[in-house]
């Protein structure tokens, strides 16, 4: 997605530049931003990865059937613990690993059922944001490699018009500014979408917390039913 931006700002700048200007193409747009871009064209693809990875696994972990907890419920009332087990298995998501570990320790205090079921849980969540925090930093990270690549490009523009003493000439303050836009723009472009992918799968991940705490909180209330 962020190639695409700097490919939309790209045309724009062969536009503006008139009919009979050359196409600058995506490639050549990197070229021209420096050595910054590299960085930032390798954070871009990490962060999609990340992205598509974790949305994949966070949606297959919230999908719990609506008639799991039921199933294991009449199981459970039916004193065939080893059926409730088999339905865990085979819906294979955290919550039916939670509710799984409770299964195993019926007998034990409900104190420690709740426990076990609580480390399941934490171990679960642990997995789930996996890579976030990556995900986070190149949000924060990309922005500032960009604002990197515009001082370095600033301080290349200034010292070529150093250079040239009395023979100025707007071309070398050009190719700095240019540079230094380009890396601002791509950093952003970079950041930005890793913001909106983290919030996303924060977001998700909140979803499937509170199903694994709704399901857990029924499985202990099956539990401590009268007889």
């Amino acid at each position: 997605m962020s190639l695409i931006l700097l490919q939309n700002v790209a045309d724009s700048l062969t536009n503006a530049a008139g009919a009979g200007a050359t196409k600058l193409s995506l490639l050549g747009l990197l070229m021209k931003g420096g050595y910054f871009m590299i960085p930032l064209l390798l954070l871009s693809i990490l962060a999609i990865y990340i992205f598509i990875e974790r949305y994949i696994i966070i949606t297959k972990a919230s999908r719990v059937n609506d008639s799991f907890m039921q199933r294991v419920k009449d199981y459970m009332l039916g004193g065939n613990i080893k059926a409730a087990i088999s339905v865990c298995h085979e819906e294979d998501t955290p919550t039916s690993r939670m509710i799984e570990k409770g299964l195993k320790r019926i007998g034990k205090p409900i104190k420690d059922i709740e426990v076990a079921i609580e480390n399941v849980g934490k171990l679960e969540l642990l997995q789930l944001e996996k890579r976030l925090a990556t995900l986070a930093t190149i949000a924060g990270a990309a922005p500032m490699i960009g604002f990197l690549g515009t001082v370095t490009g600033m301080i290349r523009a200034f010292y070529n018009l150093s250079s040239a003493g009395t023979n100025i000439d707007p071309g070398l303050l050009a190719g700095g500014i240019y540079e230094a836009m380009l890396t601002t723009a791509a950093g952003l472009a970079v950041g930005i979408i890793a913001y909106i992918g983290y919030n996303v799968l924060v977001a998700m991940v909140e979803k499937v917390i509170y199903k694994m705490e709704a399901t857990s909180v029924a499985f202990l209330d099956v539990l401590q039913e009268p007889v």
